[in-house]
């Protein structure tokens, strides 16, 4: 027996034994820690599973599938032009609108069918960074300039990280760069514009699935999309319903069958939206089963990328919730009272704190804007505040897990630490100016 590579599954088993041999179970923080690490977790699946994640699955299937290798590369790899690869990559977050999390299957999946690193890391960040409703709804409640500074941190960040990334293994890319130069033009089975008409119409059903409610607005535009969102998600599936037929060419029986029973459900269900929509990913997973070549397919990659990130993003989001506590709870093992006290002022201590405790944190769409609220009134400095913005929202540490086990751990370290480098600088800076 090789002694050596006992090591590590070792060192696991004396770790829980430490830990379980020594744990507070008669502390009132740690039993609380735990709720609030269990609450995170139910509020995480019954807000963010079904209605982000599950569709961010079939988007990432599509692109697996319907998007041919030769079309990513001609993009985002080394043939595409590096101007037009960045700048797609950088601005895809306002096309999106996902947080930290349900970017994961679809940057696994360009990475996947050979984006380079530098395009496909800039798409990572810029994915759950450059929400356009969060950067409309930071300019409003949380002031105009720190609105400013997000959207041109957010977009600077993405390609400033991804260039990083791409010069630090060059020689890495290079290698890659040359094998796809050796890739014949291959003529694509499907016209370009009939995949981007069925993979924008999924975009869609995910960005007016999750269309949050405006903070204390009770009309306007913004009032009006969110009051209509199940509406427009509605005539968004009627044509998801003709896509699947003459695009994707699933049997018009099954797609037929499938619209008829959420209809059903809807108006059975009108009051409760959630469940047509469940109805629909049943009936739609059914139909893609029960379907060949490459509706099957796409079934299969869209299962396989649920497959790798569920369980990372569940004990992720588990740990989250230990450390940090749950979106209603008591708080995590780490006092609340203790990160407040740490990012008031303006000092690189603070600028940093902010950014490496966003980092690990988990945020869903939209809910930086309060929390970071609370914390400007309970003394956090301005700069602080941006670089929670920067960092936050585009990492979390079951976010982190999951890209690790695409790119691996030194490249998930090093993306990680340009991120928290970058927005401490950022807030040092901008809390300098304001």
């Amino acid at each position: 027996m090789n002694w050596k590579e006992q090591y590590k599954p070792f060192l696991w088993i004396l770790g829980f034994f430490v830990f379980a041999y020594y744990m507070p179970i008669e502390s009132d923080k740690f039993k609380n820690a735990i709720i609030d690490s269990f609450a995170l977790a139910k509020w995480y699946a019954q807000e963010h599973v079904l209605l982000c994640l599950v569709p961010a699955f079939f988007i990432a299937g599509v692109i697996s599938v319907f998007v041919s290798q030769a079309a990513v590369v001609k993009y985002f790899g080394a043939k595409a032009k590096k101007w037009l690869a960045y700048l797609v990559a950088a601005f895809s977050g306002t096309i999106l609108a996902v947080c930290s999390c349900t970017i994961l299957p679809l940057f696994s999946s360009i990475h996947k069918r050979g984006a380079g690193l530098g395009p496909a890391i800039a798409f990572l960040y810029s994915g759950p960074a450059i929400n356009i409703l969060a950067i409309i709804l930071t300019a409003r409640i949380l002031g105009i300039e720190l609105g400013i500074a997000r959207i041109i941190g957010a977009v600077s960040f993405s390609v400033v990280i991804g260039l990083i990334m791409s010069f630090i293994y060059r020689k890495e890319e290079k290698a890659k760069a040359d094998a796809q130069m050796a890739m014949p033009d291959i003529k694509e089975d499907r016209p370009l514009w009939q995949t981007s008409l069925h993979f924008f119409i999924l975009v869609a059903i995910l960005v007016f699935a999750n269309w949050g409610k405006p903070a204390e607005a009770t009309e306007g535009f913004w009032y009006l999309m969110f009051a209509s969102k199940w509406f427009l998600t509605g005539l968004i599936g009627i044509g998801f319903a003709l896509s699947m037929m003459f695009i994707i060419k699933v049997k018009k029986l099954y797609v037929l069958l499938g619209t008829i029973t959420v209809l059903l459900a809807a108006i059975f269900f009108y009051s409760n939206p959630l469940i047509p929509f469940v109805t629909a990913v049943i009936v739609t997973t059914v139909s893609l089963s029960l379907s060949k070549d490459e509706p099957n397919q796409w079934l299969g990659e869209t299962w396989g990328f649920a497959k790798q990130i569920m369980p990372l993003l569940g004990a992720g989001v588990l740990v989250a919730g230990f450390l940090l506590g749950s979106v209603e709870g008591s708080g995590g093992i780490i006092p609340n009272e203790w990160i407040a006290a740490l990012v008031g002022g303006n000092s690189l201590f603070s600028n940093f704190f902010a950014s490496i405790t966003g980092a690990f944190m988990y945020f869903a769409t939209l809910t930086e804007i309060p929390i970071i609220q609370g914390l400007l009134n309970s003394g956090m400095g301005k700069g602080p505040a941006l670089a929670l913005l920067l960092a936050g929202p585009a990492l979390s540490l079951p976010n982190m897990l999951v890209i690790r086990s695409v790119i691996g751990t030194q490249k998930t370290v090093v993306y990680v630490s340009l991120v928290i480098i970058m927005a401490t600088i950022s807030g040092l800076i901008y809390g300098t100016w304001f």
